[in-house]
Formats: structure tokens, C-alpha cells, sequence
């Protein structure tokens, strides 16, 4: 499993979402060995399809790809069950992780 923390300085939700990350991947008994790709120009963003940061990517596919987000050097937000946050809860993850082994 290659797993990707996509983020962009000016944000500071990724460093959240990095130690959940890591958290999850141990819950689901995966190495947890994130690569971190910081993003740095709108070209880049484009390039990558980046949606925001933090933006988890497993495999080459976001965990939480949403069709009408835009791509760009913005913070992006979550709809957790905590309401909105910058970054996806922990057991999200785990879901999100347990998904996408399974397809």
C-alpha cells in the first residue's frame, strides 16, 4: 500500500491529519509509512489533481475524492461527525483504509 499526505504549507490541517493517518494505519494493520508530498504551485496542484490540503492518497486514489471540489492551494474541509473539520477523524480513515483494500 503507497500512501500519500498531499498538503500545502499555508495549511496547517495536515499535521492533524498525518498523526490520525498514521493512527488509522496501525487500527487496519498496515505499515504506517506515509510519504509527504508538499504542494507548492497551481501547476503542481493541477498536475496532481490536488483538491486541497491535507488530501490522503492511497494507491494513486484520494480517500476522499469529491467530484465538484476544485483543485488548487486551498484548505480543504471534511464533513466529520463532529461536524466540519480540516481534517478526517481517525475512524474515518480507518474506513476509508478498510474500503479501498477491499476495492
Amino acid at each position: 500500500m503507497h500512501v500519500q499526505l498531499l498538503y500545502f504549507d499555508g495549511c496547517p490541517n495536515w499535521q492533524v491529519a498525518q498523526a490520525r493517518l498514521r493512527d488509522a494505519l496501525v487500527a487496519v494493520g498496515a505499515v504506517d509509512v506515509v510519504e509527504l508530498v508538499e504542494v507548492t504551485t497551481q501547476e503542481q496542484a493541477e498536475r496532481l489533481g490536488f483538491r486541497g490540503s491535507p488530501s490522503v492518497i492511497v494507491d494513486g486514489r484520494d480517500l476522499f475524492w469529491q467530484p465538484d471540489a476544485g483543485v488548487g492551494l486551498v484548505c480543504r474541509v471534511y464533513s466529520t461527525p463532529e461536524g466540519l473539520g480540516g481534517a478526517p477523524t481517525t475512524a474515518q480513515l480507518v474506513e476509508a483504509l478498510r474500503a479501498g483494500a477491499g476495492g
